[in-house]
């Protein structure tokens, strides 16, 4: 559900992506290169989802990298560190939010503006709720790329962004799009792999496509399966993933049809859940699902309806899960207004356990993408950490509770 600006001409987006030297999955190497050594102390640490709890524990970053991360008792303090005392507190792996957009109207300003209120914001957005990664999946490049650039060059302190270009159905142009809002639409497999190859080239990190696009009170408009797949390809073919916004059962369909990688919704016009033969693909193709559950509370007025909506699509994430599919967390935000991730976290914890949210914010993310050295708290792995007020397997609504959200050792939101 995006709310894209108008395109402006592929020839001028790519030669700015190309001045602006984009790298959209790593840090740039003066920042890593000028990171402070920073020691976390005394917290409990979960290295990943699955481990047990270190109490009382030491996490050193230098060079923008975990070099030591143990008890209290065999990690030594380098004297030159910035340490912050976590008594009290739990240390976790950075935060991936898999579903995000750039697209309100403070980021026109991202190429030449002030830092200082972009940086406000995305405090506000992103990284107050402890999201060192993000995933964006549908914005203005003209806004998105030249953020990107200033976030990795330090000026702006935010998360690492992934991008995604977005491309529609013909006729698809969904309702919430006001009108005068161009969006790419594609009719035949030529144009999905033409606009696939022009976004790559701009310096998107994958594609997302508008498998079925909401009209309001007229039928879905529907992407044709070979549309999609000719897409897909031209992705697949550069090692990039490919998202899909179904919106409905035969949105659904074309995602396994033509081999995309992540629904990045659950599906609430399917109100009997995944069928088994959906259940089957999912797993034996690896599609990953992103729920947005609390997007589906802000779509009607009438409470009743809306409860049922969120049964429909918590039910679809409890299937998902228990049939081995792997979760990415998201939440819609930058289209929704909802910058408070607890009542995501609670309608996930109606489907999952304590543990499978964090991993869906860790581990998850990081294999799926292929980020080898995110997702854990391991020596050698990123620098890439949140500092919890409160421990989230005793209650998954501490894992909002965010002290310090840390990026390749940099703090770029600090509790006040």
């Amino acid at each position: 559900m995006e709310n894209r600006k108008v395109l402006r001409l592929f020839g001028n987006w790519l030669r700015a992506a190309l001045s602006l030297g984009l790298l959209g999955s790593a840090v740039a190497s003066g920042t890593a290169a000028s990171a402070q050594t920073l020691v976390l102390r005394g917290g409990s640490v979960y290295a990943s989802p699955d481990a047990a709890p270190l109490p009382d524990a030491v996490v050193v970053v230098s060079g923008g990298a975990i070099s030591a991360v143990g008890s209290a008792s065999d990690v030594q303090i380098p004297p030159d560190a910035r340490v912050i005392d976590c008594a009290g507190k739990t240390v976790v792996a950075g935060f991936w939010n898999s579903h995000v957009h750039f697209t309100e109207a403070v980021w026109k300003s991202a190429a030449n503006g002030p830092a200082a209120p972009l940086t406000a914001h995305m405090q506000e957005m992103l990284t107050r709720w402890g999201f060192t990664t993000v995933w964006d999946l549908g914005s203005d490049p003209d806004d998105s790329l030249p953020l990107r650039r200033r976030v990795n060059a330090g000026d702006i302190a935010g998360p690492n962004i992934m991008l995604a270009g977005n491309m529609y159905p013909k006729g698809g142009h969904p309702i919430y799009v006001p009108r005068e809002v161009q969006v790419p639409e594609v009719a035949t497999p030529d144009e999905a792999a033409k606009q696939a190859r022009e976004f790559l080239a701009m310096g998107h990190d994958g594609i997302k496509l508008f498998t079925g696009s909401f009209m309001g009170d007229k039928p879905v408009v529907n992407m044709d399966t070979t549309v999609a797949k000719a897409a897909v390809d031209i992705a697949h073919a550069q090692g990039k993933p490919v998202f899909a916004h179904p919106q409905n059962k035969a949105g659904v369909e074309t995602v396994i049809a033509a081999g995309v990688d992540i629904l990045t919704h659950t599906v609430p016009s399917q109100p009997d859940g995944y069928t088994s033969e959906q259940l089957v693909r999912f797993k034996s193709q690896g599609i990953a699902l992103t729920p947005t559950l609390s997007l589906f509370t802000t779509i009607v007025l009438d409470p009743a309806v809306t409860a049922r909506v969120v049964a429909a699509t918590v039910n679809q994430l409890r299937q998902f899960a228990e049939n081995g599919g792997v979760v990415l967390f998201g939440t819609d935000v930058g289209f929704t207004r909802i910058y408070d991730t607890t009542l995501e976290y609670e309608l996930m914890h109606r489907a999952l356990s304590e543990r499978q949210v964090l991993a869906s914010l860790t581990t998850n993310p990081a294999q799926y993408f292929k980020a080898a050295k995110k997702g854990r708290m391991e020596r050698g792995f990123d620098g890439d950490l949140v500092v919890l007020d409160g421990d989230p397997m005793a209650d998954v609504r501490n894992l909002a509770k965010v002290a310090y959200t840390i990026r390749a050792g940099q703090i770029i939101y600090q509790k006040p």
